[in-house]
């Protein structure tokens, strides 16, 4: 990339040379990485079991669908918020481990490696009152998010991300209460929520994803999440012409 240095620039100008570079390589960066290969925890709760075995499938995508250079970006903050939570969660003297010793993360693999899922951390020591070992799952979200965990909790606010933490807690044998950390992007404010083991929620999560494998090599279509195109879930699928203009 060349910016004349003698060139007098508008504001605007210069943020849209290089958000356009930006964005370019990120999303070139994306698509030379390969896809998984595997049901990943973290979108089994996802609503719609046919979006989840397309991504599993890797079906093509809309036309102009696919992550943009900003959700890319976005992906990336979540990151570094997680790893400043880390740092802060050690200071208060909580033993926080978060890859073992070889320096791999903790996950685990299930059905021949067809379900599979890496955890952000385990907490071996804290407050007294905790048991362990303890799940530690860590999430950043915007100011209106944040609210909502902080005002009626986890299974309230994303249904997603709570059956991501029972599938976590039920195939790493982590039973004990889990740990729920939300992470504010506007504040730095912090929401902490002890979250008991959901034993029906894994299981019918855990029933989900055999479904969906099962519906794969049977080369079977999962039902849609809806009867209507317009239900809000839909509208925004990366996979909503094909569903609803091509599957009929």
């Amino acid at each position: 990339m060349t910016i004349n240095l003698n060139h007098s620039y508008a504001s605007g100008d210069v943020s849209d040379i290089i958000n356009k570079k930006i964005d370019q390589a990120l999303t070139k960066k994306n698509r030379e990485t390969a896809p998984r290969e595997y049901l990943g925890a973290s979108i089994l709760g996802n609503p719609c079991s046919r979006q989840i075995q397309w991504n599993y499938e890797q079906v093509e995508k809309d036309e102009g669908k696919g992550f943009s250079g900003q959700t890319l970006r976005i992906f990336e903050a979540g990151h570094s918020f997680e790893d400043m939570a880390i740092g802060w969660i050690r200071e208060a003297g909580i033993d926080l481990k978060t890859e073992k010793e070889d320096g791999s993360q903790f996950g685990f693999s299930v059905a021949q490696g067809k379900i599979a899922g890496h955890i952000d951390g385990v907490i071996l020591d804290g407050p007294s009152e905790w048991q362990y070992p303890m799940l530690w799952e860590c999430k950043s979200a915007n100011q209106k998010k944040f609210n909502e965990f902080r005002n009626n909790g986890l299974e309230s606010t994303n249904q997603t991300y709570a059956a991501q933490v029972a599938i976590y807690q039920a195939y790493m044998n982590l039973e004990n209460p889990a740990l729920f950390t939300v992470v504010n992007k506007n504040t730095c404010e912090l929401y902490h929520e002890v979250i008991p083991f959901n034993n029906e929620l894994a299981q019918r999560i855990s029933d989900k994803a055999a479904n969906i494998l099962s519906a794969v090599q049977s080369s079977t279509l999962m039902p849609r999440v809806a009867n209507n195109s317009d239900y809000y879930f839909c509208r925004w699928c990366d996979f909503y012409e094909r569903c609803w203009n091509e599957e009929g």
